[in-house]
């Protein structure tokens, strides 16, 4: 059975005092929660600044501190980049690669994820590897093609020992930060075809053992429909994550899953 696993992409937000507030009411509000961590991963991908305060925050806590993108190289001339030796000597457990925001805004290619992913792993960091379509693709049937090429192009050298170490995020580009979602079952459709490229390329013992996260627009009022689905397995939560309240919310999907509390449902009385 795949472990959950719920993960925090804040993107380029909060100040440093925010970033400490939110961890320490995060490791409260889960404990009031009663939310069982040894049944769903959580992390929190962060800019830079905020790991090392957030590492001495989740200590012991079983909360994954996560960046948000690396560097292949282990060091070197290329100003304004983190190394994965960098990342490790400070504990980060798993890294955000490939995001659509990098591909759109910083020109990253399949073939650049392709070595951070090689490297993250090299360095027992657990990769987050985002694959999704535009509007356009979706729109003219092409989606799944799209798709399937970014995940083969991206997992070019990845072997089948690195493939259990990596997570794969099915983003759909025109649902983050849209308020448009994709359906539960257009997601799932997608997952399902990922973990047949998947399994295609490494076999269906190692695909039936993937984790894939569903990201675009999750929210607490779909994540639930979302997790019930048989090939999500996760969520890579960007808006909804900058509220911690939510994000608890989110991690909470289903407290028979979880071990959370049961919400109460008020009784419509008439």
């Amino acid at each position: 059975m795949r472990k959950p696993f719920i993960a925090a992409n804040w993107k380029m937000n909060k100040l440093v005092e925010e970033a400490s507030i939110y961890g320490e009411a995060l490791v409260e509000k889960i404990k009031k929660e009663k939310i069982d961590l040894n049944k769903v991963d959580v992390a929190v991908c962060t800019p830079y600044i905020h790991m090392a305060a957030l590492k001495v925050v989740f200590m012991l806590r079983n909360i994954k501190v996560g960046a948000q993108n690396m560097h292949f190289e282990t060091s070197g001339a290329f100003t304004g980049e983190i190394s994965p030796t960098m990342l490790k000597d400070m504990g980060i457990e798993c890294c955000i690669i490939g995001h659509s925001e990098r591909r759109q805004y910083f020109n990253e290619t399949d073939e650049d994820c392709a070595k951070k992913v090689k490297a993250a792993i090299a360095y027992n960091i657990q990769p987050i590897l985002c694959v999704g379509e535009v509007l356009d693709d979706r729109e003219s049937g092409r989606h799944k093609e799209v798709v399937a090429n970014m995940l083969k192009a991206s997992l070019e050298n990845v072997t089948g020992t690195e493939m259990l170490k990596t997570v794969i995020a099915y983003e759909p580009v025109w649902a983050i930060g849209t308020g448009k979602t994709a359906s539960s079952e257009q997601a799932n459709e997608m997952a399902a075809h990922i973990r047949d490229v998947i399994a295609e390329k490494y076999g269906q013992d190692i695909a039936d053992l993937t984790i894939i996260q569903y990201g675009g627009s999750v929210t607490p009022d779909n994540i639930k429909e979302l997790m019930s689905m048989s090939d999500i397995d996760g969520a890579l939560v960007g808006g909804a994550a900058l509220d911690v309240d939510k994000f608890v919310s989110i991690v909470n999907f289903n407290p028979e899953i979880v071990g959370g509390n049961i919400k109460a449902v008020p009784i419509n009385r008439k």
